[in-house]
């Protein structure tokens, strides 16, 4: 199980996710969560939160090895599309 939150826009499999979104790697989602499988350390952006073990994993894995640090999301970021 791998679940991160988004902290900018991101497109994912043909949609636009705003940011706070919840992405899970589809074992162990939670009502709300989007699954996506391809959630992975070559997918991983300097744009997601991990949020569990296995998605600390996948970030110490990827290229972004800390979280980032945003003080707040901008409008435009937290818009579904």
């Amino acid at each position: 199980m791998a679940r991160v939150r988004l902290t900018a826009a991101h497109s994912i499999q043909g949609k636009t996710l705003k940011a706070g979104t919840i992405v899970c790697d589809g074992t162990g989602a939670i009502a709300g969560d989007t699954i996506w499988t391809g959630l992975n350390a070559a997918a991983y952006s300097n744009h997601m939160v991990a949020l569990d073990a296995g998605a600390i994993t996948i970030q110490a894995a990827s290229r972004f090895t800390t979280n980032p640090s945003i003080a707040f999301i901008p409008g435009n970021q937290s818009i579904d599309g």
